[in-house]
This record gives C-alpha cells, sequence and structure tokens, in this order.
C-alpha cells in the first residue's frame, strides 16, 4: 500500500492500480484546495477542511482491492456537542491496514478499539485545539500499538491553522531515532519497524 501525504488530513492510499482519497479539504491555510483524480473518496466528516469534493474527479470501473471497516467517534470529548461526530476508518489490502482517524477529538474506548483491530500503520492528528492534541495522539497511538505512525493536521510554518500546535510537539514524545523522515510518499509493507513516519506534503 502506497500512502501519499496531500496536506492537512488529506491522504491517497494506492494498491493494484485503485485510488482512494481521504478528507479532500478546502480553505486551509497556506495551502491551495485539493485538485486531485480518484477511484472512492471517504470524507471523516463534513467539515470544509475534511469534506471538500468539489475539485475531486472520480474514475470509474475498477475494483475496488481495499475492505474497510468503519468505527463512529466524535470530533470532540464531549459526545459530539461541539464538533459533531467523527469516522474511522481502516483500510486493509493484501494483508496490510492503514487506520485513518479524521478529527478524533477524544480517547478511544475499549469497545472502539477492538473494533478497530490491529493495524500496520495509523494516520492520526496531533495538532491539538479542534482533535486530540500530542499527548492525546501518543496515548490513542500506543492503545492501537501500530508499528507506523504518520502524524497529520497540525500546523508547520505558515501551513496549518494558526490554533493548531507544530510537529515537534508529538515527535518529542518519541526516541529520536524512532522519528523517520520521508517524501511526500511510503510504502507500507508487514513488519516495519515501530516509527513516527513525517511525511512532507505533496506538491
Amino acid at each position: 500500500m502506497k500512502i501519499t501525504w496531500l496536506g492537512h488530513s488529506c491522504f491517497m492510499l494506492e494498491a493494484d492500480g485503485f485510488r482512494v482519497l481521504l478528507d479532500p479539504y478546502h480553505e486551509v491555510q497556506g495551502l491551495p484546495d485539493v485538485r486531485a483524480e480518484a477511484d472512492a473518496v471517504y470524507c471523516s466528516h463534513e467539515h470544509f477542511d475534511h469534506g471538500y469534493t468539489n475539485n475531486i474527479r472520480l474514475t470509474t470501473g475498477k475494483e475496488n482491492p481495499f475492505s474497510v471497516i468503519e468505527v463512529q467517534t466524535f470530533h470532540d470529548d464531549q459526545g459530539g456537542k461541539l464538533r459533531g461526530s467523527n469516522i474511522i476508518r481502516k483500510f486493509t489490502v493484501h494483508g496490510v491496514s492503514a487506520a485513518h482517524f479524521g478529527d478524533l477529538g477524544h480517547p478511544l474506548s475499549p469497545e472502539q478499539l477492538e473494533a478497530i483491530g490491529p493495524c500496520d500503520a495509523i494516520l492520526i492528528p496531533v495538532g491539538g485545539f479542534y482533535t486530540i492534541d500530542a499527548a492525546g495522539a501518543k496515548a490513542v497511538a500506543d492503545a492501537v500499538g501500530a508499528p507506523v505512525i504518520v502524524p497529520m493536521h497540525y500546523r508547520n510554518g505558515d501551513i496549518g491553522f494558526d490554533v493548531l500546535k507544530t510537529l515537534d510537539h508529538f515527535t518529542k514524545l518519541y526516541p529520536a531515532e524512532q522519528v523517520k523522515r520521508y517524501g511526500s510518499s511510503l510504502t507500507l509493507e508487514k513488519g516495519m519497524e515501530k516509527q513516527v513516519a513525517v511525511l512532507s506534503i505533496k506538491v
């Protein structure tokens, strides 16, 4: 499974020539609106920075090789009263799984953790304010136990909302040797070493 970061919480997952786009955004500070072609689009919720599909062209005719599990969560720690619901989706293909956590706003219950199950990678928000913060993200990551942790939804210089924390608030919670830096993509495989996989935005 190839995982490419398009910025904010937006990723493209690819396998067998099939492209899955996650959480396309609109009006995120420092980023142009996402424009892409994909075979399928999934949005964790319908806020403008996660559910903007106007510029997405869907291709058709290919069989989806991904199996998808959906787990209902909330965008805040008050049962959705502040910001509504959020869907975690786990995508599995060829025996590897990646879970996209959207705008998760709370710790996961034992039932939610069981529903998600084992993952090879998680794509998780770390910037706080609208979502779990760095410490909250690490607690969720520890509970899930995925070896590959891909941080998202944080501020990087002029990119990202001003209220979000920067990536270093999250990476400093891990040993320096576990923080691995990639280009815009990584190929997810079984048995990868434990790491925080920092991607750069595809331009």
